[in-house]
């Protein structure tokens, strides 16, 4: 139906365009996903073998499934999502190139703010990232999972389990193994530093 707007003229526009709103919304949301959930997926991926080098082109990877799929993510659980994309995409990487699933013991990661600590707690902190990305490329995969993302990044026992589709008590299983490896692992980087220091 045609309307007269206040100047007389035919007023012919019609109602406003939803699907511009729509489209500003979806844009919204997905830039509020991308500031609050990047750092912790990049870390993620890393932690799961991802080699550096090519942890940027994972982390976009995974951000756009979620934009793909944006509908079907419930809010409030954006991160979950995120993280069960990760894991996907990690494992997916490490298939392909299951060589480079070991780290290299001269990459220095650089995921902690720099503060600028001087040469020896440099040191200290690189040689602690490099022992635990060492652990982890150690583990076997589904351990590994399970303790990146509850002891890293902080999920629940529950939150895991929903996410691999696998009983509590699995996921509790796992979580306790990698974590007996983890402590294991330690006590090795431990030995064999303070018999460096001693040299």
């Amino acid at each position: 139906m045609t309307t007269l707007s206040l100047d007389g003229v035919p007023d012919v526009s019609g109602p406003p365009d939803r699907s511009l709103a729509t489209a500003s919304t979806r844009e919204s949301r997905l830039e509020a996903i991308f500031d609050a959930h990047y750092d912790a997926i990049w870390r993620t991926l890393r932690r799961l073998g991802v080699p550096e080098a090519g942890v940027d082109d994972a982390a976009q990877r995974v951000f756009l499934v979620a934009a793909r799929r944006l509908e079907t993510i419930a809010e409030g659980h954006e991160g979950r999502y995120l993280y069960g994309i990760a894991v996907r995409i990690a494992s997916e990487v490490r298939r392909r190139d299951p060589a480079r699933r070991e780290v290299n013991d001269d990459i220095v990661l650089s995921t902690l703010p720099d503060e600028t600590p001087g040469p020896e707690e440099q040191l200290l902190e690189s040689e602690a990232r490099e022992a635990l990305d060492a652990t982890l490329a150690g583990m076997p995969d589904d351990l590994r999972e399970v303790f990146v993302l509850i002891e890293i990044e902080g999920l629940s026992a529950p939150e895991v389990a929903a996410l691999f589709a696998i009983p509590q008590g699995t996921a509790a299983s796992r979580l306790r193994r990698a974590r007996e490896a983890f402590q294991e692992s330690a006590r090795r980087v431990r030995a064999r530093l303070h018999h460096g220091a001693r040299r």
